[in-house]
């Protein structure tokens, strides 16, 4: 049974959500006897331009504040986005960041410019053998894994397993979870400019009057998405068993790994972070959880959730918890302290 540390903040109070973090973690830290080593990032989500009900930084500065005053190095972590738009590429997601807050720490883009750079991860698991991670991601032992627990219209929720699996994953990896191994060219927007086929590495990509894509040479790192001057190369969303592909993700990404997952329970829209767009809230606010489980946590959230708003909201995302239990990424049985 796993430790789950919460605390309620149900006011709005941005400094209240903060100490709320600090003071669980630290409790966390006492209790279970974790200590840092060396640099330790924070996995964050900026919010995608338009969106105003992400978690704003000011909720962290308690735990940034600690983290320097323990002198313990860190910065904000992030992968880019599987779609066109704000956070696309590394330089227009760091101009994201800094409009949105993200001032206080140095900020990381773990798969590179566009996308491109990633670990593969060997899982061996039902669904994936390997993972594409960010590349920088390997380059830490540890992180803070920081998540805003809301609706996701294909996960059911999305919280700290959701944080880890697309938060964690490189480009292609974001496409394997969430849709077939190849993007797909809508002929009608191609205006056969070339830059895909520039950016292809293993030269899966031919013009004819349109570009073309091999599928049997692609092999699904979407950096010809990211380049594609019109939005004519998109992602092919016919995959299936996305919950279950989630729960293997995130077990890559935290493999080897010594985390401590915060969740802020607050500002429950129907859809995730990433809809540039503002959202109305299903649901009141509830507050702080912290756990080293990233599977307690998201249950203790789900089950919060469910019992105080009378409904079963997001239930269909059980199912990532259930395939989590199954490969031994966490365990469902917590007990809640707070």
């Amino acid at each position: 049974m796993s430790k789950v540390y919460f605390k309620r903040v149900d006011n709005k109070d941005i400094k209240a959500l903060s100490d709320a973090a600090l003071s669980l973690m630290e409790t966390l830290i006492a209790q279970e006897g974790h200590t840092f080593k060396g640099t330790v990032p924070m996995k964050v989500h900026f919010g995608e331009k338009g969106n105003d009900t992400y978690v704003p930084s000011t909720c962290y500065e308690g735990v940034i504040d600690y983290l320097k005053a323990n002198e313990i190095p860190s910065a904000f972590i992030e992968t880019n986005v599987l779609y066109r738009g704000a956070r696309t590429t590394a330089e227009s997601h760091k101009q994201i960041a800094k409009d949105h807050g993200f001032t206080q720490l140095p900020v990381i883009i773990a798969d590179g410019e566009m996308g491109e750079l990633f670990d593969e991860i060997e899982i061996n698991k039902e669904f994936f053998k390997s993972c594409k991670i960010g590349k920088a991601f390997g380059d830490y032992e540890q992180f803070i894994v920081m998540s805003h627990f809301k609706g996701h219209g294909s996960a059911g929720f999305g919280g700290a397993m959701k944080q880890l699996s697309m938060g964690f994953a490189s480009r292609g990896g974001k496409m394997a979870q969430h849709a077939g191994i190849n993007p797909v060219v809508k002929a009608s927007k191609c205006i056969a400019c070339g830059l895909c086929i520039k950016k292809c590495d293993v030269d899966a990509i031919t013009m004819e009057e349109k570009a073309f894509i091999n599928h049997d040479k692609c092999v699904g790192c979407a950096g010809c998405i990211a380049v594609c001057p019109v939005g004519a190369i998109q992602s092919d969303w016919t995959g299936k068993n996305f919950k279950e592909k989630i729960a293997e993700y995130a077990y890559a990404a935290q493999l080897g790994k010594d985390n401590i997952y915060i969740t802020y329970l607050i500002n429950v829209t129907p859809e995730c972070d990433c809809m540039g767009q503002h959202m109305h809230t299903v649901a009141e606010d509830i507050g702080v959880f912290v756990s080293k489980d990233p599977v307690a946590i998201d249950a203790a959230c789900i089950d919060m959730l469910q019992k105080e708003a009378g409904e079963k909201l997001f239930d269909d995302g059980r199912d990532s918890i259930r395939h989590a239990v199954k490969i031994g990424l966490g365990t469902d049985a917590y007990e809640l302290i707070g």
